[in-house]
């Protein structure tokens, strides 16, 4: 099976793929023309890909394509409705990585609580100023606010209760696990933003959740409180979170992604959040651990399997 890696992949999985018959061509830096080149003429009947756009004319021009495999949970750059009309299936790996997002969040968390960035620039500046870094709220007795309760949401929440934090949550469906186990409580989506002295995004990117964290939303929080986004970067307007950092609605955030994001090859970042003092960045890294990439290796190895088998198509998002 011709297979072509449009992004970085683990070796082993790799390897993986190869035990099981598929011929591998790797290539992290095709995008654009040069990946739809790459496609269209090389007989490529399994593509996979991580963070890659892959477009509808792309697909079109793979004749040979037969299934695509989006290496993480998310497949919102891939265009799945082309690929259904071409009878191409797309599958994802859900779940794979949910440890290693829930292990950022709340390092994310712990972060703005205790100051940590601004304590170590100061630090390699040669700067010591005790009395600035002095002012934690500490996170014990603290309430946060989960929007999705998902897998990730539910991860989240067991390290935030081991903390000693309380737990509301918003959701359209009741998690009743933790509300067994973690105590967690189920309120409306404006009461998680009114409560939570941390807010942690947990949702796809849909119609209904682009842009949901706005300028009138973020009104509704704490003047204390911290937004957390490890989700998808366009869920939140970016312009909007800066003004109400800025006009002191919300006293800051954690975001590993963006509104406006970098492609694959870029090296420059201009978006509004990024630059902001009181938002801690990171690079979109939430599902950037070895066992998080090795989990997500697996679960892509098992989809390919079952694929050669029996032509069923495991995690299908276009059935």
């Amino acid at each position: 099976m011709k297979t072509l890696i449009a992004d970085k992949y683990e070796a082993a999985g790799i390897q993986q793929l190869e035990s099981l018959g598929c011929e591998i061509t790797q290539d992290a830096d095709l995008q654009d023309e040069s990946l739809a080149l790459a496609l269209s003429s090389n007989g490529v009947e399994l593509l996979i890909v991580r963070s890659t756009v892959v477009t509808g004319a792309m697909i079109e021009a793979a004749s040979s394509l037969k299934l695509i495999i989006r290496a993480g949970s998310g497949y919102n750059n891939i265009d799945t409705e082309t690929a259904k009309s071409r009878g191409v299936g797309v599958a994802n790996c859900p779940g794979m990585n949910a440890i290693a997002v829930a292990e950022l969040a709340m390092g994310l968390i712990l972060a703005l609580d205790r100051r940590i960035v601004d304590n170590v620039v100061d630090i390699r500046k040669g700067i010591w100023d005790k009395k600035k870094y002095s002012k934690a709220r500490g996170l014990y007795g603290r309430t946060l606010g989960v929007v999705g309760l998902g897998k990730i949401g539910h991860l989240l929440a067991e390290r935030a209760h081991a903390f000693g934090m309380n737990i509301v949550y918003s959701d359209v469906v009741a998690n009743t696990k933790a509300e067994t186990e973690l105590g967690a409580k189920r309120i409306e989506f404006e009461e998680v933003l009114s409560q939570g002295d941390y807010v942690s995004l947990h949702v796809p990117l849909l119609e209904e959740t682009r842009g949901m964290m706005n300028a009138a939303r973020f009104k509704m929080m704490k003047p204390t409180a911290h937004l957390i986004n490890c989700s998808r970067g366009e869920v939140v307007a970016s312009e909007d979170l800066v003004a109400a950092i800025e006009n002191g609605d919300i006293a800051g955030a954690g975001l590993d992604v963006y509104e406006n994001e970098p492609g694959p090859s870029d090296k420059s970042f201009d978006d509004a959040a990024g630059q902001s003092p009181r938002v801690y960045g990171t690079h979109h890294i939430g599902a950037s651990t070895d066992q998080a990439q090795q989990a997500v290796s697996e679960e892509s190895a098992r989809i390919v399997e079952m694929f050669k088998k029996t032509g069923e198509v495991l995690n299908c998002v276009n059935p």
